[in-house]
């Protein structure tokens, strides 16, 4: 771990008790996934040595949400919600549109590594069904496939732009 990650953990840590130490967990997973893209086993030893914990508990937190990277993952990772309200209305068939566009299953990434492809449960937004979420930040809405054809498109000019 380098001294700048160390210094951003303990910004982090000061923010609890001494005693509560251990809910800084997910902003040290953050804060790991930031810097190297992803989580690995060895990232999470490492917050789990640095946060006195068991390294199953890191573990467990990084494999319970889906925003933790468990492996390299493309510039853009899009994550399509497939709970039953957006799966009512076309959430489904945006992630098969999605993998038909991008030649990749769902949790493939392309072979230029720009997009990975992932299902994800309830994103809090069924008024706005299908939804996904791209890079875990932004929101996109009433996704049909012109507007996935759109995105896909524009995040391709925006990289050959580069």
């Amino acid at each position: 771990m380098s001294e700048a990650t160390r210094a951003r953990f303990d910004r982090e840590v000061a923010k609890y008790p001494p005693e509560q130490k251990q809910s800084a967990v997910m902003a040290c997973l953050a804060i790991v996934q930031q810097e190297q893209g992803h989580v690995s086993p060895e990232a999470e030893k490492a917050i789990a040595a640095y946060l006195n914990l068991p390294a199953i508990a890191v573990h467990e937190v990084t494999t319970f949400y889906n925003m933790y990277n468990q492996a390299p993952v493309g510039r853009y990772k899009f994550n399509v919600c497939t709970n039953l309200p957006c799966q009512l209305r076309g959430g489904g068939h945006a992630l098969h549109h999605l993998e038909q566009r991008l030649g990749v299953p769902m949790g493939g990434t392309t072979g230029d590594g720009l997009f990975t492809l992932q299902q994800s449960e309830c994103l809090g937004a069924c008024a706005d069904a299908p939804v996904m979420l791209v890079n875990d930040r932004t929101m996109c809405s009433f996704m049909s496939d012109d507007k996935l054809d759109q995105l896909v498109e524009g995040l391709k000019q925006a990289e050959q732009a580069r």
